[in-house]
């Protein structure tokens, strides 16, 4: 979170979850939740949130990953982040799903290893929103 003295102007998440890539389940830092104050953007304060969640996912996962509204595409490839272009699918209670509406916005940051950007990606279930 940035705090400007009692206000709040900027905040995002890390969460755990598992991704499946080639079989293998990543231990993965998923970003959520990243939001600055209308009247405080074009500041850095998002820049400066994310970059404490890199730090984080660099030390304590083998994969940083998000999914990124339209607006959020070029700040996150600005910083680094990957595209992931290959097709996602979640795990459900009724099965391995595709979720076709994700493909496009999901985002990678590596952590010491390599990934083939084009191979399928499964997401762990959660409630809610799946990616």
């Amino acid at each position: 979170m940035a705090w400007d003295a009692d206000e709040l102007v900027a905040h995002a998440a890390l969460v755990l979850r598992r991704l499946v890539y080639r079989g293998r389940a990543l231990r993965t830092g998923y970003v959520e939740g990243v939001a600055v104050r209308r009247d405080r953007r074009r500041q850095g304060l998002g820049g400066a949130v994310m970059a404490e969640l890199e730090g984080v996912i660099r030390g304590a996962y083998e994969l940083g990953a998000l999914s990124a509204s339209d607006d959020g595409l070029p700040f996150y490839a600005a910083r680094g982040w990957q595209l992931w272009r290959g097709k996602s699918y979640a795990m459900t209670p009724e099965g391995v799903i595709r979720t076709p509406d994700e493909d496009g916005g999901i985002f990678v940051l590596p952590v010491g290893e390599s990934y083939d950007l084009t191979e399928d990606l499964i997401c762990d279930y959660r409630l809610g929103d799946l990616w």
